[in-house]
């Protein structure tokens, strides 16, 4: 696993010990989480500013058509609460950080608002 160089290389600050640690470190009033191996769009960083602006809701990007897997596939495939990603502000995340173990305990459940970029999501694992 090469996460760790990944994150160096897109100019992130890889953390472990788990997804309180992180948040807690995190810089920044809003997060973005991802499942690894998901790709956003071209034109994503814009359309998560404007969102950050108007909005305290989190939100989720729309899956790229490609991306998208056939209705049957979907209703019988496992839900991955990070699918879509996750647009979330910090003190959000941290008042769910304290019963959830994980990020996608985080995500799940959330009412959200759909953004218009898209997300290549990650293979099923």
């Amino acid at each position: 696993d090469q996460t760790h160089r990944v994150a160096d290389h897109a100019g992130c600050h890889y953390v472990a010990g788990g997804i309180s640690v992180g948040i807690r470190q995190a810089k920044g009033d809003w997060l973005l989480l991802l499942e690894p191996g998901a790709r956003l769009s071209d034109g994503w960083i814009d359309e998560v500013v404007a969102h950050m602006a108007r909005h305290t809701m989190p939100a989720r990007f729309s899956r790229a058509r490609g991306s998208r897997a056939p209705f049957l596939a979907r209703v019988f495939s496992g839900n991955r609460a990070l699918a879509e990603g996750l647009v979330i502000s910090k003190r959000q995340a941290t008042a769910l950080s304290k019963s959830a173990r994980s990020a996608e305990a985080i995500a799940r459940g959330l009412a959200t608002k759909r953004l218009d970029a898209e997300i290549w999501v990650a293979p099923p694992k």
